[in-house]
């Protein structure tokens, strides 16, 4: 089957481009690159190469069935819960509420926030444990988490096969009619690989000086200098797995039960879009990002931060804020008579 670049793919890229901007050298640019800071590529070609899977390429059709698949609350066993629900394109990719609410109204049992959809591409490492390596493989864990969507592979398999139009559809993907719910997780994931939001932050790093304010730039110089750079890293700013805490214990630690990985190993929550994306941590228990930043340099970096360094640095936060791909709210295909019924119990 011929590989396509998805027009989702091109819609970012042609938000992305920043070919009038000045090729002018800053100092900060070159500090900043040199901490490990890298931006969303303004290049279609790079970006694609970035965000692609060779394990399950993007194409236009893919895109579009898991857009569908992705919006669909037929996926989960009351019928009511899709992955938008959680992960709300409306809302910075994220549910706004501390811990996810998921099937028959239950709270994540280890009271665990909802990170953000959106850059989610640039993680190297899926879940607050790490235990999913990419986004496809993600996809398939709250389809059948039992405090989420609740579903079973053989009940959304049939569920899906039961629409004529979903049928088509991966015909039209994978060159045959075949639903397995591996293969819904994949046309997910492919789709959520499409959601990256280029910022100006990126146009800044791709050489454009003027892209930040004075205030901005004072803002990711303290953000640099202090040291948050050691963990919000990369394209992603953040992604990587970490110890948490590291200095000192986690202020709010009692809520909930999560302890990381079997090494005590957390993963970075992405910074792009943050100031759209509380309560913050893992347990969403603060609601204020001056507070997190506070925390964070207790906790992590062992130096109590400044009002006037916590502010700067939340002023550089802003700067990425980024562009979010059209997404269009999809028309599902209608149930049928042999489409399995909603569980609400």
């Amino acid at each position: 089957m011929k590989k396509t670049i998805s027009i989702a793919l091109v819609a970012v890229a042609a938000a992305s481009l920043f070919a009038d901007a000045p090729a002018a050298k800053h100092p900060l640019i070159s500090k900043a690159r040199e901490a490990g800071l890298a931006p969303i590529p303004s290049s279609l070609t790079a970006l694609y190469k970035l965000v692609d899977n060779p394990k399950n390429p993007i194409t236009d059709a893919k895109v579009a069935l898991g857009k569908k698949l992705y919006f669909d609350p037929r996926l989960s066993k009351s019928g009511l819960i899709s992955c938008n629900t959680c992960h709300n394109l409306a809302t910075g990719g994220v549910d706004g509420v501390p811990a996810a609410i998921g099937h028959r109204w239950t709270a994540n049992p280890h009271h665990l926030n909802s990170p953000t959809v959106y850059n989610a591409v640039f993680m190297s490492r899926q879940f607050w444990d790490g235990r999913s390596p990419d986004l496809e493989d993600q996809a398939q864990g709250p389809m059948q988490a039992a405090p989420e969507m609740a579903i079973t592979k053989t009940m959304a398999v049939e569920r899906i096969a039961s629409m004529p139009a979903y049928k088509k559809m991966f015909k039209d993907a994978y060159g045959s009619d075949e639903i397995t719910f591996k293969k819904i997780a994949d046309t997910i994931g492919n789709f959520e690989r499409t959601l990256v939001t280029p910022s100006p932050f990126d146009k800044f790093l791709e050489g454009d000086a003027e892209a930040l304010t004075a205030p901005q730039k004072e803002g990711l110089k303290t953000f640099i200098d202090k040291g948050c750079v050691s963990c919000h890293t990369g394209v992603g700013i953040g992604g990587s797995m970490q110890p948490f805490p590291v200095v000192k214990p986690y202020k709010y630690a009692d809520i909930g039960d999560f302890k990381g990985d079997k090494n005590g190993m957390v993963k970075v929550p992405t910074l792009r879009n943050v100031v759209e994306t509380a309560p913050y941590f893992h347990n969403g228990a603060v609601w204020s990002l001056s507070e997190a930043i506070k925390i964070m340099g207790e906790t992590q970096l062992g130096m109590t931060l400044s009002d006037k360094e916590v502010a700067s640095i939340r002023t550089f936060l802003t700067s990425l804020t980024g562009e979010k791909p059209k997404v269009v709210y999809p028309v599902l295909p209608p149930v049928t008579e042999k489409t399995p019924r909603p569980v609400a119990k």
